[in-house]
C-alpha cells in the first residue's frame, strides 16, 4: 500500500516576467512506512513537491494523494485536520516554527497542546525528544539563546512530537555539523520506525542516504534516477547525471546488444589556473578577549582573532559553538558579555545603534541563515534595492545586479520574483545582494547550507576570487567542507573558545 501517490505532476508559476516550471510530469509512489530520501540540485522541484504534500501548494496538472486524501481538493476543516494530525513538516524556514517567547520544551510540546494532550504527557514527550538530540540541558532556553543548529533541532522535534503518519523534512540538517546531522538522520529513522510513519526527506547531503530505504533523484521537475539507475520517463526522456558527463556538451547514443551506450563527444574546457597565493592585507576586523553568554551558558570566552583584507576565512566548529553569534557581534547586531570588536579601526560597541547601522550600511555585507528577501520583488530588484539604499545610481545598480546574479548562476532567473524561486536560488540571491554592495567586510552565515555541491563550489570559488581581486575580507560561518577547502584561513571556534 502506498502512503503517497503522485501522477504526472506539473506546477507552473506565472508572473509578468513569464512562466517558470517547478515540476513537469513528476510521478512518484512512497510505500507505507518507507523512508525515502530525495536528492536533486537547487531549483529541481524538491521543495515544491514537499509543499504539495503539505497541502501548501496545488498542482497545475496531475494528481497527488496522501493516505487517500486528494490534496488537490482538500480544504477547510479537512485540510486543517490533515495538517495537525496526519502530517509532520520540518520546513527549511525552521525559525518560523519557533515562537520567540516559548522555551524549547514548550515549543516541542506545542502541537500536542493544540490537539488536547495534557501538560504532564507533553512535557514527558518533549523532554525525551530533546534528550535524543542532545538538548536536554537547554529545555528552558528561548530560541534567541540557541544557535541556528540548535533551533533547527528543536523545530524537527516539534514536527515529530505528535507522531505523524507522514513526516516530510526539507533540508533538516542544512546548518548542522556532520556529527549532529548524523544524529538527526538517526532520530528521524528511529521515530519513523517507532510510529510506523512514512518519511520523505529532501537533502543535498549524501550522508542522508545511509538511513534511507530508497533514494530517488529529481532534476528539471521529474524523477531522473532511483538508486544508481536512471529513470526513463514518458516519451523516452532520460537525464544523464552530470558527474558521468564530466562537463561534456555533446554525446552520441549507440545501440548495443544489451541496451544503449553513451559516448561523450565534447568535453568542457579545463578549469582556469588557481589564483596566485597572496599575502593577507590589512586587518579589517578583530576581536579582543571577546565573550558571549546567554542565561549563564557560555557560547565562547576570551576569543581573540584577526580577519585580514583579501582573504576568505571560514569560521568552523560544531553546532552551538558560536559561529552565528560571532558574525552577529562583528556586524554589531548583538552585544558581547565582555571584550571588544573592532571593524575598520572602529570599536563597534563604542558606537550607538545609529552608528552601528551606518557602519553596516557603508562597509559590511551580511548573508544570514534565514531568507530576509522581499517575496514580491524580482531577484534583480532585490539586489538593486540594497544598492539604492547605499546611494548607488540606478544605472550602476542595474549593471552590478546583472553581473552579480550571473556570477552566482542566476542570470536567466534575474527577472523572476523571489516567491517563485527555490530556497537554494533565494540563498544565491542573498549572496549576490551582499556581493553587489562591494563591502570591505562580508559576513556570510552558512551561505551554502541549502545548495547542491556544484552550486556550493561555485559560491566558494566566487568568494575566494572576490577576496583575492577586490581586497574584501570575507568571513563565512560554515560546516560545509566544499566551502572550507576554498578558504585561506580557518577559525575553529571549538578550539579557540575553550
Amino acid at each position: 500500500m502506498s502512503t503517497v501517490e503522485a501522477r504526472d505532476l506539473f506546477r507552473l508559476y506565472s508572473s509578468p516576467e513569464g512562466t517558470s516550471v517547478a515540476l513537469q510530469g513528476l510521478t512518484l509512489d512512497v510505500a507505507e512506512g518507507e523512508l525515502l530520501v530525495v536528492f536533486g540540485p537547487s531549483g529541481s522541484g524538491k521543495s515544491t513537491l514537499l509543499r504539495m504534500l503539505a497541502g501548501l501548494d496545488r498542482p497545475s496538472a496531475g494528481t497527488v494523494s496522501v493516505l487517500g486524501h486528494d490534496l488537490r481538493t482538500l480544504r477547510g476543516r479537512a485540510l486543517t485536520e490533515y495538517r495537525s494530525r496526519t502530517l509532520g513538516y520540518a520546513d527549511q524556514h525552521y525559525a518560523r516554527a519557533l515562537a520567540p517567547e516559548l522555551t524549547a520544551r514548550q515549543l516541542v510540546g506545542l502541537r500536542l497542546a493544540l490537539i488536547g494532550i495534557g501538560r504532564a504527557e507533553r512535557d514527558r514527550v518533549a523532554d525525551r525528544l530533546l534528550e535524543r538530540v542532545g538538548l536536554d540541558d537547554r529545555r528552558d532556553a528561548l530560541p534567541r539563546e540557541l544557535s541556528g543548529g540548535q533551533q533547527q533541532r528543536v523545530a524537527i522535534c516539534a514536527a515529530l512530537a505528535h507522531r505523524p503518519r507522514l513526516f516530510i523534512a526539507d533540508e533538516p540538517t542544512g546548518e548542522l555539523d556532520s556529527a549532529n546531522a548524523a544524529q538527526i538522520y538517526e532520530l528521524i529513522r528511529a521515530l519513523s520506525r517507532d510510529a510506523g510513519a512514512t518519511t520523505v526527506l529532501v537533502s543535498h547531503d549524501p550522508e542522508s542516504a545511509a538511513v534511507a530505504d530508497r533514494v530517488v533523484q529529481i532534476r528539471d521537475g521529474r524523477v531522473s534516477g532511483e538508486g544508481g539507475d536512471a529513470v526513463v520517463n514518458r516519451g523516452g526522456w532520460i537525464r544523464i547525471p552530470e558527474e558521468l558527463l564530466h562537463g561534456a556538451s555533446r554525446a552520441r547514443l549507440e545501440p548495443a546488444p544489451d541496451g544503449v551506450i553513451l559516448r561523450v563527444r565534447e568535453r568542457a574546457a579545463e578549469p582556469g589556473p588557481v589564483l596566485d597565493e597572496q599575502a593577507p592585507g590589512d586587518v579589517v576586523a578583530r576581536t579582543v578577549s571577546l565573550a558571549k553568554s546567554y542565561g549563564g551558558e557560555h557560547v565562547f570566552r576570551d576569543l581573540t582573532i584577526e580577519l585580514a583584507a583579501g582573504q576568505l576565512s571560514a569560521v568552523t566548529g560544531p553546532s552551538g559553538s558560536g559561529k552565528s553569534t560571532l558574525l552577529h557581534l562583528l556586524a554589531g547586531l548583538d552585544l558581547p558579555s565582555a571584550g571588544e570588536v573592532h571593524v575598520l579601526d572602529k570599536q563597534v560597541f563604542a558606537l550607538d545603534a545609529t552608528g552601528r547601522a551606518r557602519l553596516r550600511r557603508e562597509h559590511i555585507g551580511l548573508v544570514t541563515q534565514g531568507s530576509d528577501l522581499v517575496p514580491f520583488l524580482t531577484a534583480r530588484e532585490s539586489v538593486e534595492l540594497t544598492l539604492a539604499m547605499r546611494g548607488v545610481s540606478r544605472n550602476e545598480a542595474s549593471a552590478r545586479a546583472t553581473a552579480t546574479l550571473a556570477s552566482v548562476g542566476l542570470g536567466e532567473l534575474s527577472g523572476q520574483r523571489v516567491a517563485r524561486l527555490s530556497m537554494g536560488e533565494r540563498q544565491r540571491v542573498a549572496v549576490a545582494r551582499a556581493l553587489a554592495a562591494r563591502p570591505q567586510l562580508l559576513l556570510a552565515d552558512e551561505p551554502t547550507a541549502r545548495l547542491d555541491e556544484a552550486n556550493a563550489r561555485a559560491v566558494g570559488r566566487l568568494f575566494a576570487e572576490l577576496a583575492a581581486t577586490t581586497g574584501t575580507a570575507i568571513v563565512c560561518a560554515t560546516h560545509d567542507p566544499v566551502l572550507i577547502e576554498h578558504a585561506r584561513v580557518e577559525v575553529p571556534l571549538a578550539t579557540l573558545a575553550l
